[in-house]
């Protein structure tokens, strides 16, 4: 079957395929790569809806709100990557040209699985996001934890795959079609393979589960996120993650929307746990790479929290609107956090520094000191990181909308709980600074990268609306 292409639509993640091949060569490449799919994105904001590879009125591939805001926030936090990694490329060995082509090629599946809408493209893209990454986590070859991280992520996205594909083939046998919206047809009228469906929706919300991280299948993330260069822990914490859930919102809300009294309590439950384990082994952690990799685990479960709300009834595009909201701010104001740890120095004993070895560094480095205390101040949800606040209050309306006020008792524990480890680092910034301490030198790639996420997380905080009630159409 022969078809046109809209190549304005697919160029963002196509310039980043590119450009990640040209960066094997030359230098800047990956910057290049970068802000042209920015400007196609800027293009793309300014025209209507897009859709290609079209069978009848089905599509694969589309580009809406909801897909543009995805892949701006995605574009964002991976230029703040590559500007954060400069100085750890070059000190420690790392190969720049394999480096910067597997960040844009895990960089184009991301922006890919954002606009895809059959579930082929999003376990294909999906996997796109995750083999490059399981080559960067193991980059630092003469490092052993990081070869050990790279193997346990490996084999957990394996297993999480092979879940997933398992369930999309049992929701394919049930409805005769791939793409979503023809199965969220499907599954609204009465089937007599209706228990067949619901055992393949659950094997997908299983593979995701992996692939954002939520408990129980949160293992891998720890250990992987000590055993990485910074800014490879910072692409698992901000793009692969805000990946995995554009993923799960498209096909909960237009492919499985019909069953959501199914997979809702089920979300809910795993809401719930996440925030509860995440944040208190939070509370334990001497290091601040493991600290972020626990706290991203918690913050999974504020972003569930919503979906599984869904199960109580309410509008569900409501409730995805709370989630993606959540998950906009939470990587712009997270990527900051890993900006400023690579000025802290990541060649020492512990990936990112022990939470001690930040002490006293508002003495030497002020501005990295406020602006560290403020992207903590933001995931804390306290004033004056506003953008936190507001994602969490939305996050509370749509739990509470649904009729799930359970959850949002769990969440408001959760949320104090939180507090004491983000202020307890941020106190130490502005502590006496210990005798024969010493921190890095900011140089001007890192420093932009701190600037880049700062100015982007006080725009959110002053204009929340550019990306809260932001919903998925079908």
């Amino acid at each position: 079957m022969v078809q046109s292409v809209d190549y304005l639509a697919i160029a963002p993640p196509l310039i980043l395929a590119l450009c990640g091949l040209a960066a094997l060569f030359l230098r800047y490449a990956a910057f290049v790569g970068l802000v042209l799919a920015g400007a196609f994105e800027v293009v793309l904001l300014t025209g209507d809806p897009r859709r290609t590879f079209c069978v009848d009125s089905s599509c694969s591939f589309v580009v809406d709100d909801f897909t543009l805001l995805f892949q701006t926030v995605m574009l964002i936090a991976g230029l703040v990557v590559v500007l954060m990694a400069q100085v750890e490329v070059r000190d420690t060995r790392l190969p720049s040209g394999e480096f910067h082509f597997l960040i844009l090629a895990a960089m184009s599946g991301a922006l890919t699985l954002a606009a895809g809408r059959d579930l082929v493209t999003l376990l294909v893209s999906l996997e796109v996001v995750s083999l490059p990454l399981f080559a960067l986590v193991a980059l630092r070859r003469y490092d052993g934890r990081s070869s050990e991280a790279g193997v346990k992520m490996f084999l957990v996205s394996v297993v999480s795959t092979a879940v997933m594909l398992f369930g999309i083939s049992l929701v394919y046998g049930a409805t005769g079609s791939l793409f979503l919206d023809r199965i969220g047809a499907v599954l609204a009228t009465p089937s007599p393979l209706e228990s067949v469906a619901a055992v393949g929706i659950v094997l997908v919300l299983v593979g995701f589960g992996f692939k954002v991280s939520a408990v129980p299948f949160h293992f891998w993330a720890p250990d992987t996120y000590q055993g990485s260069p910074v800014a490879v822990a910072a692409f698992l914490s901000v793009i692969s993650k805000a990946a995995g859930f554009a993923g799960l919102a498209l096909v909960l809300t237009i492919a499985f929307g019909p069953f959501a009294a199914v997979w809702g309590p089920l979300v809910a439950v795993l809401a719930a746990v996440s925030m509860t384990v995440g944040n208190l082994v939070a509370l334990r952690q001497k290091t601040a790479m493991r600290l972020l990799a626990w706290s991203s685990i918690a913050q999974a479960g504020y972003m569930l929290a919503p979906l599984g709300a869904a199960g109580g009834g309410a509008p569900l595009n409501e409730l995805v609107a709370a989630t993606i909201g959540y998950v906009a701010i939470y990587a712009v104001m997270n990527i900051g956090v890993f900006a400023v740890i690579s000025v802290v120095g990541w060649i020492g004993e512990h990936g990112g520094g022990a939470l001690d070895d930040y002490r006293g560094l508002a003495r030497t480095h002020p501005l990295t000191a406020v602006a560290l205390a403020f992207f903590l101040a933001c995931l804390a949800g306290l004033p004056p990181g506003l953008a936190g606040l507001f994602a969490k209050i939305v996050v509370f309306q749509g739990t509470i909308l649904g009729g799930y006020g359970w959850l949002a008792v769990i969440m408001a524990v959760n949320t104090v709980i939180g507090l004491f480890y983000y202020l307890a680092w941020a106190t130490r910034l502005f502590a006496p600074l210990p005798q024969g301490a010493t921190f890095g030198r900011i140089t001007r790639p890192v420093g932009a990268a701190i600037g880049v996420a700062a100015v982007g997380t006080v725009l959110v905080s002053f204009a929340p609306q550019l990306v809260l009630g932001i919903s998925l159409g079908g």
